[in-house]
């Protein structure tokens, strides 16, 4: 019986450590209404983070195409919108992930700091994309 109740350990202690577990499964089940845990909060504001990126490069090739549109009117001594716009959104995005990167060490080395890290990118993203939507809008809006 002794020799029974091992081998029931041992396996399930063999199943528990090679069952495939993936991060990916673990955010499909997550609800961001009501996260509960450390995990569950930082995969929400990872989440977050995500969906203002992909509204920012939306955004981006908006505001892009109204750049190339602007030059395509000038002169060409007087162009440069779209390398002006490239240029600032090549410098931002390690701005904001450096300023995001100094915003974690408020917890560092703890389980909150990934995120206060998206947190951090999702509201600096947000402004940019407000940014953006007005340099795509021009001086009318």
């Amino acid at each position: 019986m002794r020799q029974c109740i091992s081998f029931r350990r041992l396996l399930l202690g063999f199943v528990l450590t090679f069952l495939p577990f993936s991060p990916a499964s673990a955010q499909n089940t997550v609800n961001c209404d009501n996260p509960v845990s450390q995990m569950e909060m930082t995969l929400c504001a990872e989440r977050d983070w995500q969906a203002a990126d992909a509204e920012l490069n939306t955004v981006y090739k908006v505001a892009m195409e109204k750049m190339r549109e602007m030059d395509g009117y000038l002169p060409d001594s007087l162009k440069g919108a779209t390398e002006a716009l490239r240029d600032a959104q090549r410098a931002w995005v390690p701005y904001r992930d450096k300023a995001c990167a100094a915003y974690g060490f408020l917890a560092r080395g703890g389980t909150l700091e990934p995120q206060l890290i998206y947190v951090c990118r999702a509201q600096l993203t947000r402004t940019r994309v407000t940014e953006l939507n007005e340099l795509a809008g021009g001086l009318g809006n």
